[in-house]
């Protein structure tokens, strides 16, 4: 039994890292090469099957399919790294000063973190994106938004439970100052689930910024999107169907590796769970 449960550990670690670093390189490649000039059209070369010369086929403007899935990994890796360092950072704040101080102040912090929850997770980032504009940075921003109230919550759940331990009461003693405590000592013993909150974030992340473009408010054209070449491509599911096979793998492999290396890493940091 222990073998098997070692055999899944394995699986989900080199099934996420080896789709997330096939996703990582295309990215780093796509900076300095990609086989078509991703915003040029030959409308005489529109909508072709794949092919030795585009792989993925073209779209409805003669672009090459493979080229913009290589750079809309661009967009997916800034989109959720940015909606991760923000929910993160902020999330843990909250949360810690939360957990923390309790009294008032974690009634304040955690009631406006509850009005957050309250608001669907894809209304609240329409709302947003309405106001700011759409746009590469902020969707971003939106998106980290969102995440702040969860991480905060598992954040002041890990710092209520290490604020009684002996090693914080003995730093209390010797006069160590509360934001040390916090961030120095109690912080590094809380990681664990913060980490896998922030990697299960950017997956979170990519579906809701696909969903935004999807909708035309998130990336906008001519920047590569997969949210937005699924968008385009519907009115050509029947006729030229790699057009939307495409995007929508793209989308479904990256977010099965963060999934796959979240439990991954939850299993590694946390061997009881």
């Amino acid at each position: 039994m222990k073998t098997l449960m070692n055999y899944g550990k394995n699986i989900n670690l080199v099934g996420g890292l080896l789709i997330l670093s096939s996703f990582l390189l295309l990215m780093v490649i796509s900076f300095f090469y990609t086989p078509h000039d991703v915003n040029a059209m030959n409308i005489s070369n529109k909508l072709q099957s794949p092919n030795a010369v585009n792989w993925f086929g073209t779209d409805e403007f003669g672009r090459d399919i493979f080229s913009r899935i290589m750079e809309g990994t661009q967009t997916a890796f800034f989109v959720g790294t940015l909606t991760v360092l923000i929910g993160v950072t902020f999330g843990t704040l909250i949360g810690g000063v939360a957990g923390y101080v309790g009294g008032w102040v974690d009634e304040v912090f955690m009631r406006i973190m509850d009005a957050l929850m309250a608001f669907p997770g894809i209304i609240l980032a329409l709302m947003l994106v309405a106001v700011f504009g759409p746009g590469m940075l902020n969707t971003s921003i939106a998106l980290g938004i969102i995440a702040i109230p969860s991480i905060s919550r598992i954040a002041r759940s890990g710092f209520i439970q290490q604020r009684e331990f002996e090693y914080v009461l003995s730093a209390r003693l010797i006069g160590v100052k509360p934001f040390m405590i916090m961030f120095k000592h109690i912080l590094p013993n809380v990681s664990s689930p913060l980490i896998v909150a922030g990697s299960i974030s950017f997956a979170i992340a990519m579906l809701a910024e696909a969903a935004l473009s999807y909708l035309g408010l998130g990336v906008q054209p001519p920047s590569p999107s997969w949210g937005r070449m699924l968008k385009d491509s519907q009115s050509y599911l029947t006729s030229s169907p790699w057009y939307t096979y495409a995007p929508g793998i793209a989308i479904t492999f990256m977010v099965l590796g963060f999934y796959m290396l979240s439990n991954a890493i939850r299993d590694i940091m946390d061997p009881r769970s």
